[in-house]
């Protein structure tokens, strides 16, 4: 059940949105979907698009928002990188610390709302990375522009790979147009299960919002961070939607859409000196 515009003035979207993270990570830390055996093993989540993003990060300071239970933060410090992952879920904050442990990767991981960040974190970074399915449980985005600033150094980089807001449109099984392009407000939804298992017996309320690309850009050059590129992808490195198929391995797009609409874009920007 989805509702649409104003958010009623007794919910508390982080609140809503760090318990639905919290019971998702459960799953998702044992998913094949993330395949953590396999991780262990590689040492690697981090798929192609930004792998050729981000280059060479030896010797790099990152900043890793959104990072979920860390498998990418850690494949980030693995590369040779110092790397502090920021998360809302306390649950997948705790799963990212023991797997740093067990492979004995070092990384640093502060849970708390983005927006907070600035509370917690007193230092500037080469690199501020974020991946997949982050702006969407953001508001604000001038607000998260301005973190992503903050934490940059003169000259620094910031790396965004995410889901094309073109994909945000549809419904679940890519049927139909059933969301604005624009941020018309918030979207609240009550799920089951989650995108990394089904099935799993899970429900949960969750808040998001739509964002353009307008609203993208335009937050960033605000806060002084210069677009130095911009690609965009026909499919996903991900199964996370509905009447997807897969064309070759890792990459995935939707039926009867293949090669007719925009999965994922890669951006980067760099803060004016």
């Amino acid at each position: 059940m989805r509702t649409f515009g104003a958010m009623n003035e007794s919910a508390d979207y982080i609140s809503i949105n760090k318990k639905m993270w919290n019971d998702k990570t459960d799953v998702h830390v044992k998913s094949a979907f993330y395949n953590v055996d396999l991780f262990r093993k590689t040492k690697n989540s981090l798929k192609e698009i930004e792998l050729q993003q981000l280059g060479d990060v030896r010797g790099k300071s990152i900043l890793h928002l959104q990072c979920h239970f860390g498998m990418d933060t850690l494949s980030l410090a693995h590369l040779g990188a110092e790397v502090t992952g920021v998360d809302l879920s306390d649950t997948s904050i705790e799963n990212a610390r023991q797997l740093s442990d067990e492979m004995n990767i070092k990384a640093d991981f502060i849970c708390c709302d983005v927006y907070e960040l600035k509370n917690f974190l007193h230092k500037k970074f080469d690199i501020v990375f974020t991946s997949y399915g982050t702006i969407l449980w953001l508001p604000d985005l001038d607000q998260w522009a301005e973190v992503v600033s903050h934490f940059l150094k003169p000259g620094g980089e910031f790396h965004f790979v995410e889901f094309h807001p073109f994909v945000s449109m549809f419904d679940n099984d890519f049927e139909k147009f059933e969301y604005s392009y624009f941020n018309s407000g918030p979207i609240q939804e009550e799920t089951l299960g989650t995108y990394a298992d089904r099935y799993a017996p899970l429900k949960n309320n969750s808040i998001a919002w739509n964002h353009s690309f307008s609203e993208i850009f335009s937050a960033l050059l605000r806060r002084d961070l210069q677009i130095e590129s911009f690609h965009e992808f026909d499919y996903s490195p991900y199964n996370c939607f509905g009447n997807m198929k897969q064309y070759q391995p890792g990459k995935w797009r939707v039926q009867n859409l293949e090669r007719i609409i925009p999965m994922v874009f890669a951006l980067k920007a760099t803060k004016k000196s």
